[in-house]
């Protein structure tokens, strides 16, 4: 750990002017979030070493053992410190610590071994610098012995050793992962967001092997090359350059449920005879909003909702989270509305840093997040994931109303998740059905009833823009269409005015990355910005994609399958619901037409990623 310390003050000692903007009190902020990536890496680094030590026998008492376990630990430790010693130079080309996509960058050079050594030769105090880290090691590890055993008796010493062993390495993997709470993740690069300011800083949070190790074996992002660049503008851009026609500052709620699927809505379901669906609030406010014949999510992860609706990065292959791109700058209805004089803030009821929501909002340039720990009150925690929806909908009402006016919110609602459960008072309120989501679902619309009765009454409620749709679709199915390509995808998405002047059912197609776009169209906001999705509001084709084990791209009535190098499927989606029938082969005009616009749209969100252009320069 004090290594991995000492390589990063050294690494900001040989950058630290591109770092122009630090204090001292953030800077020990960012040290002692690299403290967490530390742990990580050191016990991955040393697992070998670890077990060599905790292995319950005799032999590790042994002199000629105990100097093997010291060689191994010098030479792996060693080889961590060039890993972190490289990037003291390396980052200056990038930007960001050095993750396993290099080898894929350089796989195709045939002078790579010239060119390291060129690099070598260039930065040889380099080299001179790690020798002397690599000297400190060897002496410290020097000073580190240990005798025994201490239990004599050998029944006892193989008793507890074995006893030991599991617990240790229940710790061990605990560390590894970052912790063992039922909703944490496996901490990766994109938690080093929590601590920044600049999404440069990351560099600083991390280190080099931990990098290294969390994209090992992750999707590989390749830059491709469907078109020359003038060609590929003109079929699309993500590049936005709207008119100057008067901005409007009007608030803006963002409101994204966990797991609602559009078939648990009676509204979007009424071609099904006797069907009432479970949401009976949002029906009613559906019938006072602008939605549309299609609407669909960009993924079906959780992780990729978030990005999806408030910044329109989608997910094609890989959640955004986890590439090893998700520090790059980028920018979001956070971001934009907040250099826009806006207050901006992020809800989510589950304890902080979930899903790696805190740290991507914090780089999506929302200024405060509210989490369980803000909540402060576990009275009202489900045991599980969070807040129950009524209680942290309530809280979320009353922080709305302290807030400065304009503002920009999202809340992520948390309570439509297995196993399924209501909070004790309501467990007879409410019917459900033949799926055990279901009476989750009645509740949180109940919930968001509550919500809107609450706010009605202030004075900014006539003055706000609300959006409102789902993360993904649930994995309880009612109807046998769900299960299809689209209807796999299928979530609600409406925009919602108090003052009735958004209204009906366009036909068509919505997305959710279509939502900042929009948003920002809306507010007839006029400053350049980069999303992958439209505005709803122009005139604009409408059209959608997704991933799933292939590119899904939907135009018209039509959805084509791609997987990269070749259409494998054209289907009527909307005639053809179960999409029985293969269109390829008779509708070759139309095939030709929509794989241009999904290479195009895959061309420019793989090179983008890859060459950190997610905002307009």
């Amino acid at each position: 750990m004090g290594g991995m310390m000492v390589a990063r003050l050294l690494f900001l000692a040989f950058n630290f002017s591109t770092f122009p903007d630090l204090d001292f009190g953030h800077t020990l902020r960012l040290l002692a979030g690299g403290l967490r990536f530390d742990l990580t890496a050191v016990l991955y680094l040393n697992s070998l070493v670890i077990l060599m030590l905790l292995v319950p026998l005799k032999i590790r008492f042994l002199s000629g053992y105990q100097s093997i376990v010291r060689w191994v630990f010098i030479v792996v430790n060693a080889i961590g410190l060039a890993l972190n010693v490289i990037d003291f130079f390396y980052f200056r080309f990038t930007d960001r610590r050095t993750t396993f996509d290099v080898f894929n960058q350089f796989e195709n050079e045939q002078n790579i071994s010239e060119l390291f050594l060129s690099f070598a030769f260039d930065y040889w105090y380099g080299i001179f610098v790690w020798l002397i880290l690599v000297g400190l090691l060897v002496f410290f590890s020097k000073k580190i012995t240990y005798s025994g055993p201490q239990i004599k008796h050998t029944i006892a010493f193989y008793l507890t050793g074995f006893t030991i062993l599991p617990i240790a390495i229940y710790f061990i993997i605990a560390g590894m992962r970052g912790g063992f709470a039922h909703s944490t993740r496996p901490i990766t690069i994109s938690n080093a967001g929590e601590y920044v300011k600049n999404p440069k800083e990351v560099a600083i949070v991390l280190n080099t092997p931990f990098a290294l190790m969390r994209t090992y074996g992750k999707a590989k992002f390749k830059k491709v090359e469907y078109f020359k660049e003038q060609e590929l503008t003109a079929i699309y851009t993500p590049e936005k350059f709207p008119v100057d026609s008067g901005f409007q500052k009007k608030n803006v709620v963002v409101i994204i449920l966990e797991s609602f699927s559009r078939e648990f809505f009676g509204f979007y379901n009424q071609d099904k005879p006797n069907y009432k669906g479970y949401t009976p609030f949002l029906d009613s406010l559906l019938q006072q909003s602008l939605t549309f014949e299609y609407t669909f999510a960009n993924s079906r992860k959780s992780i990729d909702g978030l990005p999806s609706s408030v910044a329109s990065i989608p997910s094609l292959g890989m959640p955004y989270f986890l590439t090893p791109y998700s520090n790059n700058r980028i920018n979001s209805l956070g971001s934009v509305l907040r250099k826009e004089g806006y207050h901006t803030s992020f809800f989510h009821g589950a304890p902080n840093g979930s899903m790696g929501f805190q740290a991507f909002m914090n780089l999506a340039g929302f200024e405060y997040y509210y989490g369980k720990t803000e909540y402060n009150n576990d009275a009202d925690y489900d045991g599980i994931w969070g807040i129950w929806d009524d209680k942290f909908f309530n809280f979320y009402a009353d922080k709305l109303n302290e807030f400065p006016k304009p503002f920009m919110s999202a809340i992520f609602s948390v309570s439509s998740h297995h196993p399924f459960e209501v909070p004790d008072i309501y467990k007879d309120k409410f019917k459900g059905g033949k799926e055990p989501i279901l009476k989750c679902i009645e509740y949180t619309d109940y919930s968001l009833k509550l919500f809107f009765e609450k706010i009605k009454k202030t004075d900014w409620y006539d003055n706000t823009l609300f959006v409102i749709t789902a993360d993904l679709i649930s994995s309880n199915v009612l109807f046998d269409e769900t299960y299809t390509a689209w209807g796999s995808y299928a979530v609600p998405l409406f925009f919602f005015s108090p003052d009735n002047s958004l209204n009906g059912t366009k036909e068509g197609i919505a997305q959710q990355i279509d939502i900042m776009p929009s948003v920002l169209d809306y507010l007839n906001y006029d400053k350049p910005y980069l999303a992958f999705g439209r505005s709803v509001f122009s005139n604009e084709k409408s059209f959608a994609f997704n991933y799933n084990n292939a590119y899904q791209y939907f135009e018209d009535d039509y959805l084509l399958i791609f997987d990269g190098t070749k259409t494998t499927a054209l289907y009527n989606f909307k005639e053809d619901r179960m999409l029985r029938q293969n269109l390829r082969k008779t509708e070759k005009d139309r095939v030709l037409t929509m794989e241009r616009k999904i290479k195009a749209i895959i061309q420019q969100y793989n090179n983008r990623l890859i060459q950190n252009e997610m905002v307009i320069q």
